[in-house]
């Protein structure tokens, strides 16, 4: 039996060829596995600027809610202001021509010994109605429908 140790049986050459070819197709994997999870982590990346992106904008749209919310209560203020400093009979046919609701904000704020006296000079329609609403919004935070649950 001749034995040379730098020659391969045709079996031996076969499972060779098929290991390497094995092993190419693992190498060709694995880069491709690589090539993913370069790919996902620079997608994490981006998610991750644009989540700070989203929240650098939504804590720059709160403060200037804060600010238009704060801007809009003194300008109410100013107006309460000008109501309780005027005549009844005056503020009274002002109220007559205001909206509802920029009415029940401006009373709501007003102290209610200044709001008697114009409401007893409006016309009694709008005093009445003025009043349900008052009484509804009022209401509103603190009732429950009964047959809630």
């Amino acid at each position: 039996m001749p034995s040379d140790a730098g020659v391969f049986s045709q079996t031996e050459l076969e499972v060779l060829q098929k290991l390497q070819e094995r092993r190419g197709t693992l190498d060709a994997r694995e880069r491709d596995i690589e090539r993913r999870e370069a790919l996902q982590k620079a997608a994490e990346n981006q998610i991750e600027r644009k989540i700070t992106e989203m929240k650098t904008l939504q804590s720059t749209i709160e403060g200037l809610l804060r600010q238009y919310n704060d801007q809009e209560d003194s300008k109410m203020r100013s107006l309460v202001k000008i109501y309780e400093n005027m005549k009844p009979k005056d503020a009274a046919k002002i109220f007559e021509q205001l909206e509802m609701g920029i009415m029940l904000d401006v009373v709501e704020r007003m102290k209610e010994q200044k709001v008697a006296p114009i409401l007893a000079e409006m016309d009694p329609t709008k005093a009445k109605n003025l009043t349900s609403e008052l009484a509804v919004r009022r209401q509103m935070p603190t009732t429950k429908p009964a047959n809630g649950g």
